[in-house]
């Protein structure tokens, strides 16, 4: 059914040119592609320490260059001309464009060019060349079967009887194209059409929403949209890889092929599975009209009804599965994959430290930051007693009777050990609730912080120890402890006894009474943790052991907003392992940032305007002042020049008889001193 392989793959890798590799299918076949080894078949083992040469060069287009996204790549081509980008396709024995999941119509009209532009340089090719055409499962989306009465699946005998979706109508056009320029058996040039079941893995990309939306718990139920009664053909986009591997080593002589696996799961039961192992475990179908926070083409995708059975696949090909039958069957270890390669990996801590040092306060911190869960003892027996009531009151839907009793007899043995116990409850079912909630979706998922608990050696063992045990070698000294719900990280907070007990005094009565500082309640708290932490096993002697050695941060007066405890804490730990803020919250933080934005720009303005309008006012008091000096010096100036003429006749022609007559008036001291001068002044006036 195959075709011997050509020499050239034997001398030298084979170059496959894959297109938009930094997209979610095209960037793992081209990953798992990288890693296959010359002259092994996909069900050969693999050899730990023994590989061989790689059996492929990888080169392919990227929207935007990455090195790190894709540094398994020979080579990247951003942008490429038509020129450029046939030159390159020239130098590749495999052309693989991918549109089997969220291809744009660029893309579509690329690989209709590709092909037509290899198949025109036919006459100058060097050696054999494949062209590979990863399509969809949608270009059958509208195919019946050839008798409807008997036969339930469809095979690629059928392929030319494919009815596509109407939004995948090009698709199927492309297909067709591929098919007639690849034909014939002494042609240099073979297309191959691979019609891709929706895929799934390493990620996830169609099937991400419900992933997320399991894997943050935000709602008591994951929502199907429509009915889900619909069979969806799937494929692991690993497994995908592997059929085109399968396609270059073996050339089959089927030249449309089908890549689904085994398993006729309906979009009810694929949901179902990832909420019962990742989330809340329940579904809710919802009408596809509320799906709003899907794009219409991923509806699209998940409303195909087929069952289709891949015949080249399982008599020609030598696959090594990743999930063979399917993702339902290998939910957990897809989950596995799903955390892995979105590093949504769970941050657990643990707080301790002496009363009133601020362990809730950093806990919160931490909570917020990493946005994982706060585990408080007091609020954790108190949320499972109130859950047990309402069990126990008949007031949940679908609760079945095992469940039921289960509850009302553990609610029983709490209330009896509270009434045994003057209110306080029996540690071993401490610490079997807090053991609940540590195990518990949520925290498997994000993570948590511990709050000031366990507080003893004996506390910490009963709570993390590993129960499945019983296999253990007893000669083994390691201790053995549940590694999902223990904590990664330990942080002991310090201080002095005289910082701990200014700050308690410093408190409100109200928050002392509420935090258990008050006078008569603190210092035993205080001397009680102090016997603790001198015991001959303490909590940190524990961890200690574990290997998980806790670190020490002194709290102080300098730092009463825990700015130096958070930063320390943080480079500790690490950055955030989650999804972050979702697209509402990450509005809303883009709101307030613009609008602190806005409010700073705005308070720059005044202080600018305020500053400019100082400036100005000081210079125009200086401008006023040099203004009035300077009138005042020319009106001065204008005025010694008015009265220089009148000054000089004044000097020449009154003054000598002024003064004569002056003198007169003096010697003879008449009885009317103006009249005589009057007088005299005329009598000289007449003699001139």
């Amino acid at each position: 059914m195959a075709e011997t392989q050509t020499s050239t793959s034997t001398t030298r890798p084979k170059r496959i040119f894959i297109s938009d590799v930094d997209k979610y299918s095209s960037k793992h076949i081209a990953k798992f592609l990288s890693t296959c080894v010359a002259g092994e078949t996909s069900e050969d083992d693999e050899a730990e320490g023994n590989r061989g040469e790689p059996a492929f060069q990888i080169v392919g287009t990227v929207s935007s260059p990455n090195d790190e996204e894709t540094a398994f790549l020979l080579e990247q081509y951003t942008s490429p001309t038509r020129d450029e980008l046939l030159e390159r396709l020239l130098e590749c024995d495999v052309v693989v464009y991918n549109i089997s999941e969220n291809a744009t119509q660029q893309l579509v009209e690329e690989a209709t060019w590709a092909i037509t532009a290899l198949h025109a340089e036919l006459e100058n090719f060097k050696s054999r060349k494949m062209f590979i055409l990863v399509s969809t499962v949608m270009t059958w989306a509208m195919s019946k079967p050839q008798n409807s009465e008997t036969d339930v699946l469809l095979t690629e005998d059928e392929f030319r009887r494919r009815r596509p979706h109407p939004t995948f109508k090009n698709h199927n056009n492309l297909e067709k194209l591929v098919l007639k320029l690849g034909r014939g058996k002494k042609s240099k040039f073979t297309g191959y059409v691979v019609a891709s079941g929706l895929q799934y893995g390493k990620g996830e990309n169609l099937f991400h929403y419900f992933f997320k939306v399991s894997w943050l718990m935000h709602f008591p139920k994951v929502p199907v949209f429509g009915q889900g009664t619909n069979s969806i053909p799937m494929i692991h986009v690993y497994d995908l890889a592997g059929v085109i591997q399968n396609i270059t080593e073996l050339r089959p002589k089927s030249k449309y092929i089908l890549a689904v696996d085994d398993s006729k799961n309906t979009l009810e039961d694929i949901v179902k599975m990832i909420s019962d192992t990742l989330g809340p475990g329940k579904i809710d179908k919802v009408p596809e009209q509320e799906a709003i926070t899907m794009r219409p083409e991923e509806l699209e995708y998940l409303s195909i009804n087929l069952q289709l059975d891949a015949l080249t696949i399982k008599d020609s090909f030598s696959l090594r599965w990743t999930s063979e039958s399917g993702m339902v069957e290998n939910m957990e270890s897809i989950v596995e994959e799903y955390k892995d390669t979105r590093q949504l990996l769970p941050i657990r801590i643990c707080l301790v430290g002496p009363p009133s040092v601020g362990k809730t306060t950093v806990s919160e911190k931490l909570c917020n930051h990493y946005q994982i869960h706060h585990i408080k003892i007091k609020e954790v027996i108190e949320e499972k007693i109130t859950q047990l009531e309402i069990v126990n009151e008949g007031d949940l839907e679908y609760v079945s009777e095992e469940v039921a009793a289960a509850a009302h007899t553990q609610l029983d043995n709490i209330n009896k050990s509270m009434e045994m116990n003057t209110g306080r409850l029996a540690d071993h079912l401490v610490f079997d609730i807090l053991q609940e909630k540590l195990n518990s979706k949520p925290c498997r998922n994000q993570g948590f912080v511990l709050d000031g608990f366990p507080k003893t050696y004996e506390q910490a063992k009963m709570i993390f120890i590993d129960e499945d045990t019983e296999n253990q070698d007893t000669m083994v000294k390691t201790p053995v402890y549940n590694t999902k719900i223990t904590p990664e990280h330990v942080i002991a907070l310090e201080a002095s006894d005289d910082f701990l007990t200014k700050r308690v005094q410093g408190l409100p009565e109200r928050v002392a009474e509420k935090t258990r500082c008050t006078q008569d309640e603190f210092l035993p708290r205080l001397m009680r943790y102090r016997q603790l932490s001198t015991a001959e096993e303490t909590l940190l002697d524990y961890f200690d052991e574990l290997e998980i050695h806790p670190e020490q941060i002194e709290v102080n007066t300098d730092d009463p907003d825990y700015t130096d405890v958070m930063k320390k804490i943080t480079e500790m730990v690490g950055i955030p392992k989650n999804y972050g803020p979702s697209p509402e919250e990450q509005e809303e933080e883009d709101r307030e940032k613009e609008e602190e934005r806005k409010q700073k720009l705005a308070a720059d303005a005044a202080e600018k305007k305020r500053r400019n309008e100082a400036a100005l006012a000081e210079m125009a008091a200086q401008y006023e002042e040099w203004n009035l000096s300077e009138v005042k010096r020319q009106e001065h100036e204008l005025l010694e020049a008015h009265c220089l003429p009148l000054r000089n006749y004044l000097m020449k022609y009154v003054m000598p008889s002024l003064t004569e007559a002056m003198i007169e008036c003096s010697k003879i001291k008449p009885e009317d001193p103006v009249d005589f001068l009057a007088e005299h002044l005329q009598r000289s006036n007449q003699q001139e």
